[in-house]
């Protein structure tokens, strides 16, 4: 292959050209401060707040309930920490998962720091949670539940619309990152019944720096950064309107597209799960088949270090990732992993390939056909270090 081939989706996309382009034309003509009273102000405002009302059409919501942050981890934070906030003297449980993206996971750590209870749910060898184990785990002090619908390592698909039911008979606060799921999958507010919902725009093809917050009417958030008044007085700053269009047009194409994308980014899956599989002895793969992102592909390798499988397909033009971009640098193995029951031995031995809509079946082919040599060299090397250290 002469083009490199970019299989690291779930860690960011390319800006699609169409969101490039309303950026662009928004950075030239649209200036203005949407907080300013004269024309140039009015003409910001207008363009932000019709985003806002495409946005919100695009998950089913209304546009007073979609704040627009710098990113999804911006989002999980004022989600979680301004809705436990406002609800501290009803209670001070929050239950999560263990295999939460680390926006989530260290904001509720932050969380136990300042006298909150924090329950992290073990999931099963699929990493979804048990439903009944949240049940018994909900206590009169119970406040707030944060699950994310889509596993940014596996892909793994949790029951939210479920778990939404279970914490309205409660009156429990729900939050949910969605920044994996969207344009992936269909995302309607009142379907999932959650509360709070995170997003990050670079995730499907809009800019970076650039996020969303739902906030259904009703649900009390204490605003986490202090300055102006802008979005409903829960997140200051000027607005950075650009971003907001671009990252607003590329989840209207991405909701527009989104039953041929999934389906065909299903076939590419299966089609490279299929190949390793058949190819390559001693595999695994991570995470449920049936509920799970058409595009993340997650699977370890055994005696095949994933960090030395990363550096031998980027040398030969190929770029995936061993987990979560978050982590990267990281010597441990994934927590997601471990959460499943992984061995931390084989956990060391996983790649994450996430597609995109830009990928081809020549692309999956190709990466099938240098995989199974690159593993083989890995494990050789592996062998002979191993009979080294054994040696009397």
């Amino acid at each position: 292959m002469g083009k490199p081939i970019y299989l690291d989706n779930s860690a960011t996309t390319p800006i699609r050209n169409e969101a490039l382009e309303a950026m662009i034309d928004t950075y030239t003509n649209v200036f203005g401060n949407s907080s300013s009273v004269h024309a140039f102000g009015q003409a910001a405002r207008k363009t932000l707040e019709d985003a806002r009302e495409e946005f919100a059409d695009c998950i089913g919501a209304e546009a007073e309930e979609v704040i627009f942050t710098s990113g999804g981890t911006e989002s999980d934070n004022l989600a979680i920490r301004g809705a436990a906030m406002a609800a501290r003297n009803k209670g001070n449980h929050i239950i999560t998962s263990g295999t939460e993206h680390h926006a989530v996971l260290h904001c509720c750590q932050a969380l136990e720091r300042e006298g909150f209870r924090v329950t992290y749910l073990p999931v099963d060898s699929g990493g979804i949670i048990d439903l009944d184990g949240l049940r018994d785990t909900l206590d009169e002090h119970a406040i707030l539940i944060s699950i994310m619908l889509a596993n940014n390592e596996t892909g793994t698909l949790q029951p939210v619309e479920e778990i939404g039911r279970i914490a309205r008979e409660r009156g429990i606060i729900v939050h949910s990152d969605v920044v994996q799921a969207a344009g992936k999958m269909p995302l309607d507010v009142k379907d999932l019944g959650v509360d709070l919902l995170s997003f990050s725009g670079h995730k499907f093809y809009g800019p970076k720096g650039v996020g969303a917050l739902y906030i259904r009417k009703g649900t009390d958030v204490i605003p986490q950064l202090h300055g102006g008044r802008h979005e409903r007085g829960l997140r200051p700053g000027t607005m950075n309107i650009p971003g907001i269009v671009g990252m607003t047009r590329a989840l209207k194409l991405a909701t527009e597209e989104l039953e041929g994308t999934r389906k065909y980014l299903g076939e590419l899956k299966e089609r490279l799960a299929a190949g390793i599989m058949e190819s390559i002895d001693r595999v695994h793969r991570n995470g449920g088949i049936e509920h799970s992102l058409p595009n993340i592909l997650n699977m370890s390798f055994e005696d095949a270090d994933g960090e030395s499988l990363l550096l031998n397909l980027d040398t030969m033009g190929v770029a995936v990732s061993t987990g979560s971009a978050c982590a990267s640098g990281s010597t441990e193995p994934s927590h997601v992993l471990l959460a499943m029951g992984i061995q931390p031995r084989l956990a060391q031995c996983s790649l994450r390939f996430s597609l995109g809509r830009a990928n081809r079946r020549e692309e999956i082919d190709y990466l099938i056909n240098i995989l199974p040599e690159i593993v083989k060299r890995i494990r050789d090397v592996a062998y002979v270090s191993m009979r080294v250290d054994n040696q009397p």
